[in-house]
């Protein structure tokens, strides 16, 4: 990338007519915003269409025009020479008919200056302008905007997803409660505004591994502020306005807690997961002060580096398309106007990262006689493990006691259950519930992710169809959470399932199916060669469970992608 690189970024997924113009020599970046703020409800896919297509012109010829101010001082630029180096614009993940304005406004805009077209994946760029404002070098992102929420690393030259919403994104969600209010868009400064004045009030709290849910929380939200379903059914009014159900205050404050929390824990179990010290916070929703707290408070107890871009950079911008533009033109990957098309289901993790030269991190061995993991801290004690789930300061003092009593009580539980159906796991030598410790025999020399070959995954298969035959799943099998040993043959396929406390009793597939789609998830994000590793889980897992289980899995992974 030369000194003097100008590039335009557009941008126009949802709700933003934006454009933008970054300074390589100067490393500015300006940026032109026209919103869409519907008369009511959520986000209108016509209205945003037209929104963008009357907005679009306007805020590209002002950035343009920003643009020529810095090439008439620039002594490189002569006065024939286009003022931008190249067009960036969003490809996706959006609305289509947004993104098929934008893309349009961008071509015709490239061709015009006769300057090459750039592609930018939307959520992508809110990982780069996080990683490129704070100067970390290999962080995990938390993206949290209306339509999606997910946990991203690198690894081997792509962005690997290692949590995602399994409904709907974190924005929208809270924009569904809100709309339930009859409160305008966008929902999201209101409840935090209104859980200001509120007290706690306890709702579902559903994490699965590094996936998370929002459908069930909202719902309970609704619930608590019309009076609950019972007292709907005996007559009482159904207006969230009304005397009958939770203040809203309270539950606005519940809400923030639970919801919030869940993508802290998300993200921390993903530091402990890819050995990362470093956390970036893109999205929308990222402009919630609780979030960056708890984010905060979260990494500060573990030791760990965290950076939230300026609000600027946070909402849907075109400021973050033209940095990551800009790498991206560098790095020699632009487009024809032939391949510009969007795609309105585009992945973080379908983007070759052209742009980064960087290896994959290596992971350090686990031999220190304290570690932190993601929720506990383990002690070596000879052949002993002493493990605590040991207070987090981000969640509210309710929710944490009770998560933390809950999930030590399931873990004895299921740690036993599974060694009397035959799956290797410590034995448990002593738990207390109310002190939040548990002591195990010390099995295995090395987690998962620092042997990971085909005997050691196929053994995990084996397992997880084995608990699952038996009624229950493990919650959490990524590679942090299985021990082997390093002194024996690569035959052996040893393995022990370690750390249950996400795990639960159920006879739906769907939930065994969700087991297998976390292990997924860690062998992308812990893996050189995942594919081949995962589809030896899932070819063990057929041969000791039910192949329906795997059916249900490809059912699973579809529901990810961003509509």
């Amino acid at each position: 990338m030369t000194p003097d690189t100008r590039v335009l970024g557009i941008e126009g997924t949802a709700w933003a007519a934006s454009a933008a113009v970054y300074d390589r020599a100067t490393d500015t970046v300006e940026i032109e915003t026209e919103a869409y703020q519907p008369d009511s409800g959520g986000i209108h896919p016509r209205e945003a269409a037209e929104h963008m297509g009357d907005n679009s012109p306007d805020v590209v010829e002002r950035a343009l025009a920003h643009a020529r101010e810095l090439a008439a001082d620039d002594p490189d630029c002569g006065a024939d020479d286009p003022p931008v180096d190249c067009v960036a614009f969003s490809r996706g993940p959006g609305l289509g008919p947004c993104l098929r304005i934008v893309a349009t406004a961008a071509r015709a805009v490239a061709q015009r200056l006769d300057v090459p077209l750039v592609g930018v994946n939307h959520m992508v760029a809110h990982l780069e302008i996080g990683r490129h404002r704070s100067g970390f070098e290999s962080p995990v992102c938390l993206n949290a905007s209306g339509a999606n929420a997910h946990v991203l690393a690198y690894r081997n030259g792509r962005y690997r997803v290692l949590g995602e919403t399994m409904d709907t994104g974190v924005g929208n969600a809270i924009d569904k409660f809100t709309r339930h209010l009859d409160w305008s868009h966008p929902g999201g400064p209101k409840v935090e505004e209104a859980a200001e004045d509120g007290a706690y009030h306890e709702l579902p709290y559903v994490v699965k591994g590094m996936d998370f849910s929002f459908s069930g929380v909202m719902s309970a939200a609704k619930d608590a502020v019309d009076g609950g379903p019972a007292s709907s059914a005996s007559g009482a009014s159904s207006d969230p306005r009304s005397d009958g159900g939770v203040p809203v205050e309270d539950v606005c404050h519940g809400l923030q807690e639970s919801v919030f929390a869940m993508l802290t824990e998300v993200s921390e179990r993903a530091l402990s997961l890819t050995g990362s010290d470093e956390l970036v916070l893109g999205g929308g929703v990222g402009q919630n002060a609780r979030l960056r707290e708890m984010l905060g408070e979260m990494c500060e107890q573990r030791g760990a580096d965290f950076f939230a871009p300026e609000a600027r950079f946070l909402r849907d911008n075109a400021g973050m398309i033209a940095v990551l533009g800009a790498k991206m033109y560098a790095a020699g990957d632009t487009l024809s106007i032939a391949e510009s098309g969007i795609d309105a289901d585009f992945r973080p993790d379908q983007v070759e990262v052209s742009w980064r030269e960087d290896e994959s991190p290596h992971y350090r061995p686990d031999d220190a006689d304290e570690l932190q993991g993601a929720e506990a801290t383990v002690e070596i004690d000879g052949d002993r493990v002493v493990k605590h789930r040991r207070p987090r300061s981000y969640r509210h003092p309710e929710l944490d006691e009770r998560l933390r009593v809950e999930r030590t009580r399931e873990e004895a539980r299921l740690t036993a259950e599974a060694r009397r159906h035959g799956v290797p796991t410590p034995v448990v030598l002593d738990v207390d519930p109310w002190e939040t410790r548990l002591v195990f025999e010390r099995v295995g020399d090395a987690d998962l992710r620092e042997r990971l070959t085909e005997p050691n995954v196929r053994a995990v298969g084996r397992h997880l169809a084995t608990i699952h035959e038996a009624g229950f799943v493990h919650g959490d099998p990524t590679t942090r959470n299985v021990r082997v040993s390093l002194d024996g043959t690569d035959d052996d396929g040893r393995a022990y399932l370690i750390d249950f406390g996400l795990g639960y009793y159920t006879d739906d597939r769907e939930d065994y199916a969700m087991d297998l789609h976390v292990l997924a998830q860690s062998l992308a994000g812990t893996a050189d060669d995942p594919e081949s590793l995962l589809a030896a889980a899932e070819e063990a897992y057929s041969s000791v469970g039910d192949e329906r289980v795997l059916d249900t899995l490809r059912a699973v992974e579809g529901r990810g992608r961003y509509q």
